[in-house]
């Protein structure tokens, strides 16, 4: 059992994964999420400090809710989000559409290095299993 302290009330709560809090303040936390994405929804064009002063939220958190891509902003909107990688302006997330690809594209070239290399393996294994063998007298 993995016990751990709630960051938000300080309870002890059993943790399995995710944040760490425990499931009331994340339920306290998903209910504000909701109200935050309704007044979104009705107030279109807004700033993140608005929203944060209107719904009682921090900034900070907002902000976490767009990097997981749980928000997006508009296109015509005054919030400004950088790629972490290449620093071009995106919508929501961490990175833009090139170098999520450009990643992709780099483990895609692993997997195949990989099972090149875990044939070349298997080959060389086979070619032994004909070959000369040892003998116990």
């Amino acid at each position: 059992m993995n016990v751990k302290n709630c960051r938000n009330c300080g309870r002890i709560f059993n943790y399995v994964s995710g944040s760490f809090m425990c499931p009331a303040c994340r339920e306290k936390m998903e209910v504000k999420f909701q109200e935050v994405k309704e007044y979104i929804r009705e107030n279109r064009g807004v700033g993140i400090q608005e929203v944060a002063e209107a719904c009682d939220v921090d900034v900070s958190q907002i902000r976490q809710w767009l990097r997981e891509d749980r928000l997006e902003v508009t296109e015509d909107s005054p919030i400004l989000l950088t790629c972490d990688s290449c620093g071009a302006p995106i919508r929501s997330g961490r990175y833009c559409e090139n170098c999520k690809k450009g990643t992709a594209s780099g483990f895609q070239d692993v997997l195949n290095e990989n099972r090149e290399a875990q044939r070349k393996a298997a080959a060389a294994l086979e070619k032994d299993k004909n070959g000369p063998k040892m003998r116990y007298l």
